[in-house]
């Protein structure tokens, strides 16, 4: 009986994002499409796509600062439909130049953010403050690691690619921990028979620490142009 042997996964390479330009209601704005094909399991905040799930594109799009639509999901779809992808993926939205943004890579994970820094602050804001609606400038992350994750893992990746982003912003000279509106997407691969599945990404756990170290030279580079 023969056995056939999966190809190896690639450790290299993962987000190879494409930059987009398209012209919409006068004026000329970016997105940034990675075609991340099968076998993704993502975990996201994202208005499209988001949750926990198969995804095989994510599209992280700039938009007019004085964006209006409320139907933003509607909005990436149409978009992504116009780039080409089809099935699930993930859809982010952001009024920063993504031309701008910053990449890292460490250990096999690789990291890419956009950074639109005009209206932030810290997350525990006064009552008074909390539900005044604000512009989409956002810090949107990105980040794929080679490896299957568990559940409780992915959750984990999230909150670690959070605490990565904030100290960048504060080495980065910015007194605040974000955005009103930031967003994150964390890819990992889909659990196949016979691959160890990892049930840690916390910041000293050994992805957890390459996925924040990725995270935080990526949001120090946007930031910082």
């Amino acid at each position: 009986m023969s056995v056939t042997v999966p190809p190896p996964r690639p450790v290299h390479g993962l987000l190879a994002v494409r930059q987009l330009t398209r012209r919409e209601d006068g004026e000329r704005l970016h997105a940034l499409l990675w075609r991340a094909g099968p076998g993704w399991r993502m975990i996201s905040s994202a208005v499209l796509g988001g949750g926990v799930g198969e995804r095989r594109w994510v599209l992280n799009a700039q938009v007019s600062h004085g964006y209006r639509r409320t139907d933003p999901d509607r909005h990436l779809a149409a978009l992504a439909r116009q780039a080409g992808v089809r099935g699930p993926g993930v859809g982010l939205m952001t009024a920063a130049d993504v031309s701008r943004h910053g990449r890292a890579r460490d250990g096999g994970v690789e990291a890419v953010a956009t950074a639109g820094l005009g209206v932030r602050g810290w997350a525990a804001s006064p009552a008074e403050g909390a539900t005044v609606p604000a512009p989409p400038g956002t810090v949107n992350i990105v980040v794929a690691l080679p490896v299957a994750l568990t559940d409780a893992a992915l959750v984990n990746a999230v909150a670690t690619a959070t605490e990565a982003k904030v100290q960048a912003l504060l080495d980065a000279g910015y007194d605040c921990s974000g955005t009103p509106t930031d967003a994150v997407c964390v890819a990992a691969r889909t659990p196949r028979t016979g691959e160890e599945l990892h049930a840690f990404a916390g910041p000293r756990s050994a992805w957890g620490a390459r996925l924040a170290r990725a995270v935080h030279t990526a949001v120090l580079t946007a930031a910082d142009r």
